[in-house]
This record gives structure tokens, C-alpha cells and sequence, in this order.
């Protein structure tokens, strides 16, 4: 089939060193290690003409199976300070929160969803929501998908 792109996952051992390079430079530029092209290229120990040839063929590959991602859903009283507790538990136990959307809050509650990676997590999933539904403020604290 003409022009559909074809993707391979190989061990990055078998590589040419130079796809490595292109890849670290691209996570140095992601994570502002370096703020340009030119500093993430020198880093590396790359050209820019490398970089720019290979940067969209080269994409790390992420083991979904070791991360676990579930979203939570929390209704949470309309108070000042009660969403900033709820995160700092998450803090607390280790998750990585990915994101966090709240609605308006109506009748003096508000809806939040919060996605979090948690296999880095010192306690149970459990414990984080006996730790949440605890709070202050918190009038439901479930899993809404993981």
C-alpha cells in the first residue's frame, strides 16, 4: 500500500546510535533541559540537519501495561481550600496526577475528575480514597475508570 507509513518497535539496542540521540534530544527540548534545537542537538552530540532529518520517525515507545492510569470522580462542597487538600493527598501517596477538570460549582458543589498515573503509589488505591472521602468538604470520592 503506497503511503502508508509502516512502524516497527525494535530494542533500542539494535539502533543506530544516531535515532538515540535524536530521541534524547527531543526529551531534553520536552522537559527543558534545553530551551532550543541548537543546545538540545549539542547535548546530545548531534547535528541540527540529524535532528531535523529524523525528529518526526523517532518516538519513544511507552509500555502502557506498566502504568496504571485511573480517573477519579469527587464531588466536592463549594469551600475554599477542599480540591487543594484532595491533591495533596494524591501528593501524598505517590500518583501522578495527568489531569484535572472541575465544573462550575452549582448549589454550593462543584464535579471534579482528577486522572492519575499510580503505579509509583506508596499505599493502596484503598487507602487513597479512605484518605480523600475523609477530607473536609469531600462528598464523594470514587473510581469513575482505571
Amino acid at each position: 500500500m503506497a503511503g502508508v507509513t509502516k512502524y516497527y518497535i525494535v530494542a533500542a539496542d539494535a539502533l543506530p546510535e544516531i535515532f538515540i540521540k535524536v530521541a534524547e534530544a527531543k526529551r531534553m527540548m520536552q522537559t527543558g533541559e534545553a530551551e532550543t534545537v541548537g543546545a538540545a542537538t549539542k547535548m546530545a552530540g548531534i547535528s541540527r540537519s540529524a535532528f531535523y532529518k529524523y525528529k518526526d520517525s523517532v518516538q519513544p515507545f511507552t509500555d502502557m501495561k506498566a502504568e496504571h492510569i485511573i480517573t477519579f470522580y469527587a464531588m466536592l462542597k463549594n469551600i475554599s481550600g477542599v480540591l487543594s487538600r484532595v491533591l495533596a493527598v494524591f501528593a501524598q501517596s505517590g500518583a501522578n496526577i495527568l489531569t484535572i477538570n472541575q465544573s462550575i460549582p452549582t448549589n454550593g458543589c462543584a464535579a471534579v475528575t482528577i486522572s492519575a498515573e499510580t503505579s509509583a503509589m506508596d499505599e493502596s488505591i484503598e487507602q487513597l480514597l479512605g484518605d480523600v472521602l475523609a477530607l473536609e468538604g469531600v462528598i464523594k470520592f470514587e473510581i469513575l475508570a482505571g
